[in-house]
């Protein structure tokens, strides 16, 4: 749905019945009617070129395929697949789509100046200043095999993830990559005789595959800028990984808390953070662990004497709704608006059972579960960030036509509803390692919030844990606005006689008013709704029991403007990850490192306030 965009700061340079059921109230009953979704404006759906990675394996595959002739990418094993019979699965769309997109970062690369916005803030008197940490976040920092078994012998030191080998071993080699890059259904390390690791440095993450940017644009304007390996360092890890087990395998918090302190120390200046996606998460579990006498033992003032300022870009504070979909059933809407032949093709590679075993069996992934529950995300009739006049509530998370014969929930669910089901039909492993990891709920209370300093597992929900007592540190929040984003599914029983264990599938055939392909559409990023990005910005941490040492927060959301003809968008793009390369978003980030960060004010052109005000969050009386 297209957000409602207005200006409010300075510019800067279903269906449910009739009577929706409740927890408490009696199940619909078959052939009771149904509303479809009509929203007051109807969203013009863009041509997708370029699939958001989580949801897009098959997307990221073809690209490589079609990429065979470019002079932009090298791929001497190509020869060893059947071509023929990969592009007799493919949609001519489709292919037409994934050479545009090839050709297309081609000539962005060749022609757009990289370095124009560090020369431009360097004009201006500016310098490196602060020493700055980047926190990446989920599957944009390659893994790469350090096993020596049989095995693994064969992909020594060679990337698994975020490489063309990846795509050759998927393809080739399917069941070998499942097992390298599945963790431990019951412990969530490395399975026997199988070590993955994440490459390290910058490398780790500024492409994910060749020519497919993510931290390069970020990366070259700060050494315009006078950045080098001394005085910047990405902290790459392995995304899979719960967030105790990232401390526990790797002793990443450790060697984190271990860089800073070396920077502060040969630099003589605190250390700017700058995250992105899940790695404001990773970072907000930072402060925590830091701090704790249960992690790195910092004590409580660590924060304030190391870090100057956080940069939180497109942070997922408050979780994805799409997390949800993906464990269910292994979709989202990128492969829900496939059509049928890209199906085809889809499943060939991976099917749904295998993308949610998948997915199940990267534990960090489920640290974006939504948070918050119904008072962040709706009752079954209404929701903060509803529209007026929309008939179906974004509360009804999970949607069931009624007048079917199948053996589904007989009533709609809410995001809480949704979350319980996930849990009471997955495997115990699976369902254990996240709740002994993470909690999504909601503490009332600043003494819960200040007994929940010593219940790690809810370090990572900021509705439940505090910002560190850091009065100086600098908060800078920025995300996209303005591209329609997943709010809520329609679901039904799989197709008879389909091999499958899944309990449900997206109702891929129901396209009706907004309901595209069984997925309703709400405000966000592209990837991260509105409520997750904007909630704790905008409103949770101006509450005290979530922001008890009064950390000034500046929030500045950018409009999605895209370049009508770019595959990336251009240089005013707000999409989840192509806003990495956004020219302002640069821009900021540099004149923040550069001790230039107070010049920069709040810009909310959303509707966040009003969403954020209707929330059920209040302040203690």
């Amino acid at each position: 749905m297209a957000s409602n965009l207005r200006r409010r700061g300075p510019p800067i340079h279903e269906t449910s019945s009739e009577s929706p059921a409740s927890r408490e109230e009696s199940p619909a009953k078959p052939g009771d009617k149904v509303k479809i979704v009509h929203h007051q404006t109807r969203t013009r759906k863009r041509k997708t070129t370029a699939i958001f990675l989580l949801g897009s394996l098959f997307g990221i595959i073809a690209a490589g395929f079609f990429a065979r002739s470019n002079d932009l990418i090298e791929f001497p094993e190509i020869g060893e697949i059947n071509m023929g019979a990969l592009f007799d699965v493919l949609p001519a769309g489709l292919v037409r789509d994934m050479r545009d997109l090839v050709n297309g970062e081609r000539d962005f690369l060749e022609s757009y100046d990289a370095f124009s916005v560090g020369f431009k803030v360097r004009s201006e008197g500016l310098s490196a200043d602060h020493p700055i940490v980047l926190i990446p976040g989920v599957i944009s920092t390659g893994l790469e095999s350090w096993g020596t078994s049989n095995v693994s012998l064969p992909y020594f030191r060679k990337r698994l993830w975020g490489s063309w080998t990846m795509m050759r071993a998927l393809v080739l080699d399917k069941e070998t990559w499942k097992r390298h890059i599945m963790l431990d259904k019951k412990t969530g390390l490395d399975p026997p005789e199988i070590k993955l690791r994440a490459a390290q440095g910058f490398d780790a993450t500024d492409f994910f595959i060749t020519g497919y940017w993510i931290w390069n644009k970020i990366v070259e304007n700060l050494a315009s800028l006078g950045y080098d390996s001394t005085n910047s360092y990405t902290a790459a890890y392995d995304w899979r990984l719960a967030y105790p087990n990232l401390e526990k395998r790797d002793r990443y918090f450790t060697r984190l808390k271990l860089h800073i302190e070396m920077a502060v120390q040969t630099e003589q200046k605190k250390v700017i953070l700058t995250s992105h996606s899940m790695g404001s998460q990773v970072v907000f579990y930072f402060f925590h662990w830091v701090c704790s006498d249960q992690g790195g033992r910092g004590g409580a003032d660590w924060v304030e004497k190391n870090i100057e300022a956080w940069i939180n870009v497109s942070g997922c504070m408050l979780g994805a709704v799409k997390d949800i979909s993906a464990l269910l059933s292994g979709e989202m809407r990128d492969t829900a608006q496939l059509n049928a032949f890209a199906v085809y093709g889809l499943e060939k590679f991976l099917s749904k059972d295998e993308r949610a075993e998948i997915f199940r069996a990267m534990p960090g992934m489920s640290s974006m579960l939504p948070m918050g529950g119904n008072a962040i995300w709706g009752d079954i009739d209404w929701a903060p960030d509803d529209q007026p006049g929309q008939v179906h509530s974004f509360g009804s998370f999970l949607n069931f036509r009624s007048d079917q014969n199948w053996t589904i929930p007989r009533r709609n669910f809410t995001v809480e509803d949704a979350m319980e089901y996930l849990f009471n039909t997955t495997e115990d492993g699976f369902r254990d390692q996240i709740l002994d990891s993470y909690s999504y709920g909601l503490a009332r209370t600043t003494a819960e919030v200040e007994a929940n300093e010593h219940e790690p597992r809810k370090w990572v929900n900021p509705l439940e844990s505090r910002l560190p007592l850091a009065p100086s540190m600098k908060i800078y929040c920025f995300y996209g606005v303005g591209k329609p984003t997943e709010r809520g599914y329609y679901y039904r029983s799989p197709e008879l006689g389909s091999l499958t264990s899944l309990n449900m599938t997206i109702d891929t055939g129901l396209i009706q008013g907004e309901v595209d392909h069984g997925v309703i559409m709400g405000e966000g990023d592209g990837t991260v709704n509105l409520m997750s990005t904007g909630y704790m910005c905008n409103r949770g941490w101006k509450m005290k029991r979530y922001n008890p040492a009064g950390i000034k927060v500046t929030v500045v959301e950018m409009p999605h403007e895209p370049e009508r003809f770019n595959p990336r968008g251009g240089p005013n793009t707000a999409d989840h990850v192509d806003i990495l390369g956004r020219q302002n978003l640069n821009e900021f980030i540099l004149r923040i490192a550069a001790g230039a960060g107070d010049e920069i004010a709040d810009s909310v052109v959303s509707n966040i306030h009003e969403y954020a005000e209707r929330a059920r969050v209040y302040e203690e009386e």
